[in-house]
C-alpha cells in the first residue's frame, strides 16, 4: 500500500473554545497573512508604484491597495427578508444564483473601504477575496482599478516518483437511504475495487487501488426527522436504517483497504466548515477495522508524498451562487490562485469562528485538489508559472452518475468507474 499521512490538524476543532466571539477575527486574519505575500509580489509586478492604505489615497495618483473584496448584492438573502417572506402570503422562488448586473466591489482594510470601477469584472470576485490592485482615486472618489494582483499558486513540493501504477478510487453523494440511492449499484462498486468482479486486465488494476475516499453526502435522511422536533420512537429506526446500511457496505470496503470518509452538507456531522469527523459510533462494523479513517472536511493527506487537499463540495456550491465560471473547475482553480479554501465563509458560507488563525488559507500548493458532490465529472490539470502542477477533479454525486473517479498517483491521470444498472434495451 503507500505510505500515508494524514495532515488534518488544522482542521479539528479541539483546544477552541466559543465565548460569544465575532467574525472580525478570521478577517482581520486572513487579510494580516496575505498581505505579506501580495506585498512580496509588488516589487516585481509593479516595481515604481507606491502601496498605500484606503486613508492614505491621493486624487489622480497611481498605487497598489492590499485589501479584502466585499460584493455587494441586490439579489444576495437577507435574514430580514426571509422573515418578511415568511410572513407574506406569496412564496417566493428561491434562485440558484444571486448574481445581477447591478453587482459591485468594495475594498476594505483596516483604515477605511473605497468603491471600485474600472478593470475588475464584479462576476468574477465575492465577498472575503484579498487581492493587490493598481489604480488611482477619482474625483467621484472611486478608486479605478487598472491591474488586479492574486497571490497566485502557492509553491509547491516536487512531484515524487513513483515506479508503478497506485490508484486513489474519490466516490462521493451515495445518499443511502434516498430515493435515488441504489444499492445494486453501490454494491457493484465495491465488487470491483475489492475485486470480486470484472476480468483479468480490471482485478489486476483493482489489486493496485491503494485508497478509497468518500467526498461527503454518504447518507440521506429525510428532513422531516431533522427540525429539531423531538422523533417518535416509531420512526426512530428510519434514521438509523440508512447508516446502518453504509455501515455494512464500507465494512466490505475496509476489510481489503484502507478508507477515509468525509461529512458532507447532508451527514450527521456539524454543519458549519470545518466539518468535524463522524462519530465512529455510527460505524460499529467499518471503525473495528484499522483501515477505516473518519476525516474532517476538508481533508488533506500525503500519500506517497502526494499532497492531496479537498472538499465535500460546499465551497464550490458557494462560490457558484455568487460568482460567475465556465465550469466548477474554474472555481476550483480560484480558490488556489486566491489562497483560500473557502473565501465566501464566514459571509454566505457557515464556518468556526476561529480568533486567531484561518485553517483554510492554502500555504503550499496540493499535487490533487477534489471537490465532492458536483453534477459532473470533470478533470484537468493546472500548471503554475512555478512549474506548479495540480490534477483538478471534480467528483459527480455517484447515486445520481453512477460514476466513481480513480486517480493514478504515478502519473496524476484520471479515469472513471462507470456502474449502470438500467437494462433497457
Amino acid at each position: 500500500p503507500a505510505a500515508a499521512r494524514v495532515q488534518d490538524e488544522r482542521y479539528t476543532i479541539q483546544g477552541e473554545r466559543y465565548q460569544g466571539q465575532q467574525y472580525s477575527h478570521i478577517y482581520y486574519t486572513r487579510l494580516h497573512h496575505m498581505r505579506t505575500l501580495l506585498h512580496a509580489l509588488v516589487p516585481s509586478r509593479k516595481p515604481h508604484l507606491p502601496v498605500t492604505t484606503v486613508l492614505g489615497l491621493e486624487k489622480g495618483k497611481d498605487c497598489v491597495l492590499v485589501g479584502t473584496l466585499y460584493k455587494h448584492m441586490k439579489l444576495k438573502p437577507s435574514i430580514l427578508d426571509e422573515y418578511s417572506k415568511e410572513r407574506s402570503a406569496i412564496p417566493l422562488v428561491k434562485p440558484h444564483n444571486f448574481m445581477h448586473s447591478d453587482d459591485n466591489l468594495i475594498l476594505e482594510d483596516e483604515s477605511g473601504r473605497v468603491a471600485l470601477a474600472g478593470a475588475i469584472p464584479p462576476a468574477a470576485y465575492v465577498t472575503g477575496v484579498v487581492v493587490a490592485l493598481h489604480g488611482k482615486e477619482t474625483s467621484a472618489g472611486n478608486f479605478l482599478v487598472e491591474d488586479v494582483m492574486e497571490a497566485g499558486l502557492p509553491p509547491q513540493s516536487v512531484l515524487p516518483c513513483i515506479n508503478e501504477d497506485k490508484y486513489v478510487v474519490f466516490v462521493s453523494g451515495l445518499s443511502v437511504g434516498s430515493s435515488t440511492f441504489n444499492p445494486l449499484q453501490f454494491q457493484l462498486l465495491i465488487d470491483h475495487i475489492t475485486g470480486h468482479l470484472g476480468d483479468e486486465n480490471e482485478q489486476t488494476i483493482a489489486s493496485k487501488i491503494v485508497r478509497v475516499v468518500v467526498a461527503g453526502n454518504s447518507v440521506h435522511i429525510a428532513p422531516r426527522f431533522l427540525n429539531g422536533q423531538t422523533v417518535a420512537a416509531k420512526d426512530q429506526p428510519r434514521i438509523a436504517e440508512p447508516i446502518k446500511e453504509l455501515d455494512i457496505m464500507l465494512t466490505q470496503l475496509v476489510a481489503s483497504l484502507p478508507v477515509d470518509i468525509m461529512p458532507g452538507c447532508n451527514d450527521p456531522a456539524n454543519f458549519s466548515l470545518p466539518q468535524q469527523p463522524l462519530h465512529r459510533c455510527l460505524f460499529s462494523g467499518a471503525s473495528t477495522y484499522n483501515t477505516f479513517s473518519s476525516c474532517p472536511n476538508p481533508h488533506q493527506f500525503d500519500l506517497d508524498n502526494v499532497k492531496c487537499i479537498g472538499t465535500s463540495g460546499q465551497n464550490i456550491h458557494d462560490l457558484y451562487r455568487y460568482s460567475d465560471a465556465k465550469d466548477r473547475l474554474e472555481f476550483m482553480e480560484r480558490t488556489l490562485k486566491w489562497r483560500h479554501l473557502a473565501p465566501t465563509a464566514p459571509n454566505s458560507l457557515g464556518c468556526y469562528p476561529y480568533t486567531d488563525k484561518d485553517p483554510f488559507l492554502v500555504e503550499t500548493c496540493p499535487h490533487v485538489y477534489f471537490a465532492g458532490n458536483q453534477d459532473k465529472y470533470e478533470t484537468r490539470l493546472l500548471k503554475g508559472t512555478e512549474k506548479q502542477q495540480v490534477r483538478l477533479i471534480s467528483i459527480p454525486r455517484f447515486c445520481e452518475s453512477g460514476i466513481a473517479v480513480m486517480l493514478n498517483l504515478r502519473n496524476l491521470e484520471c479515469s472513471t468507474l462507470s456502474f449502470s444498472t438500467s437494462f433497457d434495451a
